[in-house]
């Protein structure tokens, strides 16, 4: 069916505009402010297969590639036929969702004429789901059962009515009931606004237009995706690079071993040689693994245009079971987007020898996330502070990279304002700036990490879940390594020691935390920065003078 261009494109966008007034709605209303400050989520429309209709744009890389997977389970268990309306499903299943079980999805169907015709999807990070584990994990957790609740597509709203025995087991087996309750109710009003604005689409256009439209804007989606392919030089491209370790087994890397096999406009990425799942949390489901390549790919390709299923049908992806990214259950996943952006990075790396003018040296691809959690003193009620902090993406062959940005896979999150974390927490933040001479040098030099320093108000414990900590974030032919993570601890007597993965880590007032995050690589040969650029990093504080001389052979302006 042939589908007039104007109709197209109010329809196309329609979708996106749904999207991002989900988010909205999501944003406004979230009791969490890893939701309404940091917006770790996402929000989105998928198929009656299971395949993405459209996001918003702010969506999180690492959920959107594979939201349609939550809702595919929901359609296999139920069956079209087995929705109603008013019907809302929840699910964050770890064999299913491959990530940890605070990230719960909750979608509902959207009727036309008493048929499905869509699904209304968000994916939200909630500050608890049971289990061991506080904040985002530790590497104390071996197995999924630790780690918190498992809900798979069970409907916690039946044709209105609430279940309410699920709802009590959630409240029941949650430490912050009022938070993660409240969020759900957030995450159901921001499908319900999705729902209408579907219901008044479909009563301005028939279903067979409707239907006309996704399908071409998902093949004009891979055929641009499909033009960019073709581009690349055929063949086969390899590259490894290593996780410091599981935080069991200190002293053993974990091997990340990408393959990419470039046709035509055909592109496999394959994970064999992928190092064995492990016994702690860093493993992912195989939807996670699936995630990591499409964000890779889509960076490759068409990083700017709207994400929709289209944009992957050029991709397949070969990943065999018992690896580090597609886990057997009852693997532990607690901190599966730890591994994730090093996983997308070495993708990328794979393929810079047959795109060196497109493909950046490494970024600082750790999640970045802290966590602290305690009881307040005078009231002994319990308390959860995360937050995200930014570090510095590879040097790329047309500028530097950016400094104290989020990593690849966590897209447009934010970290939370620093008023908003002393106002409510025991902590004062001493300092947030960027690290000078953490960029790796190169003729464009990396971005640079930042310095966080949180000065404690009171007795607390700390989760350090650091990597990036031993293989540094590489350079790009010529360029120079970014700097490396830390986590240093300043008790009171003046005595400091370096973390770099710890659980539960006793802290008391007075003691403080210095954040020193990664940094980018340089790219390209150190000998080919221009001297005005080596000059202004110097003035502008990004290295120092020392550094200047070190990895440039720059003595100063005068030279």
């Amino acid at each position: 069916m042939n589908v007039h261009p104007i109709t197209l494109e109010v329809v196309r966008n329609a979708f996106v505009a749904y999207s991002e007034e989900m988010a909205t709605a999501l944003c406004r209303s979230a009791y969490n402010m890893m939701i309404y400050e940091v917006r770790d989520f996402c929000c989105g429309l998928i198929d009656t297969e299971g395949r993405l209709i459209s996001q918003n744009s702010g969506g999180l890389p690492i959920f959107l590639a594979d939201l349609g997977v939550a809702v595919l389970d929901g359609i296999e268990r139920y069956g079209l036929d087995g929705f109603e309306p008013g019907d809302v499903i929840i699910m964050n299943h770890g064999g299913v969702c491959g990530q940890h079980l605070n990230n719960i999805v909750i979608y509902t169907p959207c009727f036309h004429e008493g048929a499905v015709v869509a699904f209304a999807a968000n994916r939200a990070h909630w500050v608890d789901v049971g289990g061991s584990r506080m904040g985002f994990g530790s590497y104390d957790t071996t197995e999924i059962y630790q780690e918190g609740l498992q809900l798979r597509s069970l409907k916690i709203y039946e044709a209105g009515k609430c279940n309410d025995s699920l709802m009590q087991v959630l409240e029941d087996n949650i430490r912050f009931p009022e938070s993660s309750l409240g969020d759900l109710r957030a995450q159901i009003a921001a499908c319900n606004i999705a729902d209408r604005r579907m219901a008044e689409l479909y009563g301005r256009y028939d279903p067979a237009t409707i239907s006309a439209c996704i399908a071409t804007i998902w093949d004009q989606a891979e055929a641009e995706a499909r033009d960019v392919v073709t581009e690349i030089p055929d063949g086969v491209y390899e590259a490894e690079s290593f996780l410091d370790n599981d935080g069991r087994d200190t002293g053993t890397p974990l091997r990340v071993k990408t393959k990419v096999t470039v046709n035509g406009s055909d592109m496999v990425i394959d994970y064999t040689g992928m190092n064995p799942q492990v016994n702690s949390p860093l493993n992912s489901g195989h939807s996670g693994g699936l995630a990591a390549a499409r964000i890779a790919f889509k960076c490759l390709t068409l990083p700017n245009a709207p994400v929709n299923e289209g944009c992957f049908r050029p991709l397949e992806l070969i990943s065999p079971e018992g690896t580090m990214v597609n886990a057997k259950s009852p693997a532990a996943i607690g901190l599966w987007s730890v591994a994730m952006p090093t996983v997308v990075d070495t993708i990328l790396k794979a393929l810079a020898p047959a795109l060196p003018e497109r493909i950046p040296a490494a970024h600082k691809a750790d999640m970045g996330g802290c966590s602290f959690h305690g009881f307040w003193e005078d009231s002994g009620k319990r308390f959860l502070l995360m937050n995200i902090m930014g570090g510095g993406w590879g040097g790329k062959p047309g500028g530097d990279g950016e400094s104290a940005a989020m990593s690849i896979c966590q897209g447009d999150v934010r970290n939370a304002p620093i008023e908003v974390q002393e106002m409510n927490y025991p902590f004062l933040v001493e300092c947030h700036k960027l690290r000078t001479d953490s960029g790796g040098a190169g003729r464009t030099r990396g971005g640079l990490g930042v310095e966080v320093r949180y000065r404690c108000l009171q007795a607390t414990q700390a989760n350090i879940n650091l990597d990036r900590t031993v293989d540094a974030p590489w350079g790009l032919h010529g360029g120079k390594a970014g700097a490396v993570n830390r986590a240093i601890i300043r008790r009171t007597d003046g005595t400091e020691e370096t973390v770099l993965k710890q659980t539960n880590l006793q802290l008391n007032a007075g003691d403080s935390v210095t954040f020193l995050t990664a940094a980018g690589g340089g790219y390209g040969p150190t000998g080919e920065r221009p001297r005005e650029a080596i000059n202004n990093d110097i003035e502008a504080g990004f290295i120092t003078e020392e550094a200047a001389l070190r990895d440039y052979g720059f003595e100063g302006a005068g030279e």
